[in-house]
């Protein structure tokens, strides 16, 4: 079975985007992600309702980087590495099965600029490479066709399609699940 350890925290670099790890100092820029109708348009929970509440959620996520039971990346451009415009990381790990699942956000202006997808591809290297992960998970909603391009983009297949599986404000939703395998 696998242990990750991600002590000292795996900075990343792309061409253009600087992935490093989440703080207290992103708790406004997180917040907008997390409460935007945009950015959660998909996602079928409810926005934060406060950056108390998001700053709580950045703090749960540095518990679990500690324990090595997720690991989430802030995007950053290179040249403005203290701005949040989005995250990426693997917060349901299976180490018994080699396996974690993916999940990202991006501010809505640096949507179609390919920022996305040279994040992806940099943290499917490192999960394959360092975390040495047999397979990548990612459930998206159906309606989200940007994300699922994204992902096939990347390499991954579609592996299932749930019907009515994710019970949500009254609404039961389907999902689909991707996959890509370290091959």
């Amino acid at each position: 079975m696998l242990s990750f350890n991600f002590s000292p925290f795996p900075v990343i670099e792309t061409e253009r985007l600087l992935l490093r790890s989440i703080s207290l100092e992103d708790t406004q820029a997180l917040y907008f992600l997390r409460s935007h109708e945009r950015t959660n348009q998909y996602l079928n929970r409810p926005p934060d309702a406060s950056p108390e509440q998001t700053r709580a959620k950045i703090e749960e996520i540095l518990e679990l980087l500690q324990k090595n039971e997720c690991i989430l990346w802030v995007l950053a451009l290179k040249e403005k590495p203290a701005a949040l415009i989005g995250t990426i990381g693997y917060w349901r790990m299976l180490p018994e099965h080699y396996r974690a699942e993916i999940g990202y956000m991006l501010h809505p202006a640096h949507w179609q600029k390919g920022f996305m997808k040279e994040a992806l591809n940099a943290v499917i290297r490192y999960a394959f490479e360092k975390m040495n992960l047999h397979s990548i998970e990612a459930n998206i909603n159906p309606d989200n066709v940007p994300s699922g391009a994204l992902l096939e983009s990347c390499g991954f297949i579609q592996e299932a399609y749930h019907k009515e599986n994710y019970y949500y404000d009254g609404v039961f939703y389907d999902s689909i699940i991707y996959s890509r395998l370290n091959k």
